[in-house]
């Protein structure tokens, strides 16, 4: 067996073999083939726990993960967010346009936010499928600028899968001024906010769209309403 996995599954399982088997990881070799024995022995008796084991660490490294870049993460370029200013609880959604999922999880937010007072959702975009994402995510942020990211960011999603004329339409209705939105790609301030999405969803171990980010949580995929007022519950009491 792995003497990684040695470790973590002995801890996990709450053995009293933690120790020991920390100790043998740590420069006493003779207690490893014991050690191994006893982990290897309620493994094969209680499979069910590895997936469990390795969970809990993938969250232990998420978390860890969040902790080190929060101010990064929930710290909103110009008008990309809602809700309330000075909240308890900060929701971070990492989306793309051109995303079902994250189009199906639109109605789940617009819920949250209207039943949780104290919440602010932060909107980090993360333009990962293709030229049409990429275009859609730099009006975004061009909407965020002038303050009309939230209409521009409803109406887009409403549209469906975006394209040019309808990125254009979309910017149009919201008040976006034509200019400015013809002129996104020579905006530095926009590249370097899609570029520094893109890094700090790498170091979160981000793999697609949506993920969202609350308190100390990662949740990965259009999970629902319901998985996201547990996580925004749960990051209330700390």
């Amino acid at each position: 067996m792995n003497a990684r996995l040695t470790a973590l599954v002995a801890a996990a399982i709450g053995l009293g073999a933690g120790v020991a088997a920390s100790r043998a990881m740590a420069g006493e070799p003779q207690n490893r083939a014991a050690i191994e024995a006893i982990v290897h022995d309620y493994i094969l008796a209680h499979p069910e726990i590895i997936p469990e084991a390795i969970g809990r660490l993938q969250h232990q490294q998420s978390a860890s993960a969040i902790s080190t870049d929060r101010a990064a993460i929930e710290t909103p370029f110009a008008g990309a967010w809602a809700g309330n200013p000075t909240p308890k609880v900060t929701l971070v959604m990492f989306s793309d346009y051109s995303c079902g999922y994250c189009r199906a999880s639109a109605p789940d937010i617009e819920r949250l936010l209207a039943e949780t007072p104290d919440l602010k959702v932060v909107w980090r975009e993360i333009p990962v499928l293709g030229p049409q994402s990429v275009t859609a995510a730099r009006a975004a942020l061009v909407a965020a600028k002038q303050g009309h990211y939230l209409p521009f960011h409803r109406a887009l999603f409403a549209a469906g899968r975006p394209d040019d004329a309808t990125v254009a339409r979309v910017a149009k209705a919201s008040g976006v001024e034509a200019a400015d939105l013809a002129g996104q790609g020579k905006q530095k301030d926009i590249d370097a906010e899609l570029s520094a999405n893109l890094k700090l969803a790498a170091r979160l171990g981000v793999d697609g769209t949506p993920a969202f980010v609350v308190g100390d949580e990662m949740l990965s995929g259009a999970v629902g309403h319901d998985a996201l007022k547990k996580a925004i519950d749960a990051a209330r009491k700390g």
